[in-house]
């Protein structure tokens, strides 16, 4: 049986202490935001940055100080993965190898606004940390899109600038948007679904897709690419309406969990030879072997501002022995984004709403 009382509230941190809290984790992401956007061409003009493509984000979304430039609007998640084992002949990593590893993790809407209503965005996510025994962590970003829209970081940045507002509108052209498209045709499957896609009325009905390939290692070096995604183990029944309101999910998420634990499966689909390993854009086809390998277990939400995600940044290339990235570039690219991002939320913690209010008791 599952303990569902709720600790002691955290005490909150005075503005100065978490100033230097944060700042102590910028120096350590400072070091390898440095090494991706090396790798990822912020030495050369030429090429695309990490600050060039964070500056686009905020043109489309404004800047609101000491939130994520992108995924901006969430919700802190704290539980446990269970391990089924099932994974473990394919890789060493610990989280696959042990009967339980702790987790923290984030939900969003795909916005870059975090004050935007929940039914803006067809999109949602779900970021998680697991901390392996050893100390090694997984930092995964999963999102209900089962592709993404383009294959490369360049034609990403293009898209966004594509979705800029016109100065005389204050509104996207559609016809730059249209003409983007038309001259991308990797984006048709992406196209496709969103056609479809409504906004969810719950984040605990959504799956969760890594949509980037990377590859499970095993003790013989052996390297399997793989996509992952999680599954949720109990499904609304269809029909159901998305609620009025700006912040339904939040609400949800606090009652559905206040309920009982929330489980999801998590599914590894393994590549046959000739999958695409490098393009996110490209769906594997249907009949892939699949493991279950193990079940999340979220048993508390906290507000993102006080919680422990807060503090996180999700780089997909923080990854344990036993698991690899692949050559998909946009990987590269999320992390040194992420890395951008992060610095500048940081930078900025004492212009969150919560630090302003701590700053004045």
């Amino acid at each position: 049986m599952v303990d569902r009382s709720s600790p002691p509230p955290r005490p909150p941190l005075s503005a100065a202490s978490l100033t230097l809290r944060l700042a102590g984790i910028a120096v350590v992401v400072a070091a390898v935001a440095g090494a991706f956007a090396y790798v990822n061409g912020t030495l050369d003009p030429q090429r695309l940055t990490p600050k060039k493509l964070i500056n686009v984000l905020e043109a489309n979304n404004g800047v609101h100080p000491g939130f994520r430039r992108n995924h901006s609007k969430g919700v802190c998640v704290i539980g446990h993965f269970e391990s089924s084992l099932e994974a473990r002949s394919y890789s060493t990593a610990q989280v696959f190898n042990e009967a339980r590893t702790p987790v923290v993790g984030r939900f969003a809407l795909g916005s870059g606004n975090p004050n935007a209503p929940d039914s803006a965005a067809p999109i949602r996510s779900m970021a998680l940390r697991f901390t392996q025994a050893n100390g090694q962590q997984w930092r995964t970003g999963m999102n209900s899109m089962p592709v993404f829209p383009v294959d490369t970081p360049e034609a990403f940045y293009q898209l966004q600038k594509a979705q800029s507002p016109d100065p005389a509108t204050g509104k996207p052209d559609p016809k730059a948007v249209s003409a983007f498209f038309a001259s991308h045709p990797q984006a048709a499957p992406f196209l496709a679904w969103i056609k479809t896609a409504k906004p969810s009325a719950s984040y605990v009905t959504e799956n969760y897709n890594s949509v980037n390939a990377f590859y499970l290692v095993n003790a013989a070096g052996q390297r399997q690419a793989v996509r992952w995604n999680m599954v949720p183990l109990v499904q609304d029944a269809p029909g159901g309406t998305v609620p009025e309101g700006n912040d339904f999910l939040e609400k949800d998420l606090i009652e559905r969990i206040a309920a009982g634990p929330l489980r999801w499966q998590l599914n590894i689909t393994l590549a046959n030879p000739g999958d695409p390993v490098n393009d996110a854009s490209k769906a594997w086809p249907e009949g892939r072997k699949v493991l279950n390998a193990g079940t999340l277990v979220l048993e508390k939400a906290q507000p993102q501002l006080n919680g422990e995600c807060r503090d996180i940044n999700y780089d997909p290339l923080v990854l344990p022995a036993g698991i690899e990235g692949s050559d998909d570039p946009l990987l590269a690219t999320r992390s040194a984004a992420y890395a951008n991002s992060y610095l500048r939320r940081t930078s900025e913690v004492s212009q969150l709403p919560a630090a302003k209010q701590e700053a004045q008791q």
